[in-house]
Parts: structure tokens; C-alpha cells; sequence
């Protein structure tokens, strides 16, 4: 998919439209447009910058495992699930960079120092 199709495609298909878990999804179209949604919520986390948001998509620890019960994907559906895996690969890696580039962010600002920047004149009252 290209962003501009995959734009067009969102518009059509807002994240209400899919199931709410792929387990949930009946025959592999289903199935594609369940990912679909997922990888949208993804676009849509890094499209709002919140650095938390997509700190958790990060700390997502499960990984996608085909349903059983449909048997193999059909020929003419590997074509769309071969662009929708290298659309997840592309979003995966922007997220991965946004997270290490947070970190950074964090790492820096806890390391810069917050006193001020010339040094204020003390002065020693001593009766002599």
C-alpha cells in the first residue's frame, strides 16, 4: 500500500469498522481488515506525537499468531497481505524511532543542568 492509498482506504474504513480482535474474525478478509485497523490505530498514535501513547505501543509484548480455523490464505488475498506486512514493517520502525528518539529526549533534559548561567556574586559579611 502507498501512504495515498492507504489514506483512501482509512477514510473508508474507520476503526470502528473492524473487529475488535482478530481472534474475533471469521474468514481472512476479516482477519486482513482486523490488522488493518490495528496498524490504523498505530498511524493515528504517531500522527497525535504523545509520547506515552506510543511508548505503548512499544510495550505491546503479543505477538500476531494466524488463526487456525480459516486454513491457508487464499492466492488471490496474499497480494493484499503482502503490502499490509510491509506497511506494519514501515509503521513498526517509525514507532521504534519515535520511542529512541523520546528516550534521547529524556535522557538529555535529565542531564542538562538547571542552575544558572553565570554565577551570581555572594557576599560574606565578617565584623573584623
Amino acid at each position: 500500500m502507498t501512504s495515498g492509498g492507504t489514506a483512501g482506504h482509512h477514510a473508508r474504513n474507520r476503526v470502528g469498522d473492524f473487529p475488535t480482535m482478530v481472534g474475533e474474525a471469521r474468514n481472512w478478509p476479516a482477519v486482513l481488515n482486523a490488522l488493518e485497523g490495528d496498524l490504523y490505530e498505530a498511524e493515528q498514535t504517531l500522527a497525535r506525537g504523545r509520547a506515552e501513547e506510543i511508548a505503548a505501543w512499544g510495550r505491546r509484548n503479543t505477538d500476531w499468531i494466524p488463526p487456525s480455523n480459516l486454513g491457508p490464505l487464499p492466492d488471490d488475498l496474499r497480494e493484499r497481505a503482502a503490502r499490509l506486512l510491509q506497511h506494519q514493517l514501515a509503521v513498526a520502525e517509525a514507532l521504534v524511532e519515535r520511542i529512541t528518539q523520546s528516550q534521547k529526549q529524556r535522557d538529555v533534559a535529565a542531564r542538562m543542568s538547571y542552575a544558572p548561567t553565570r554565577p551570581v556574586a555572594s557576599f560574606i559579611d565578617r565584623a573584623l
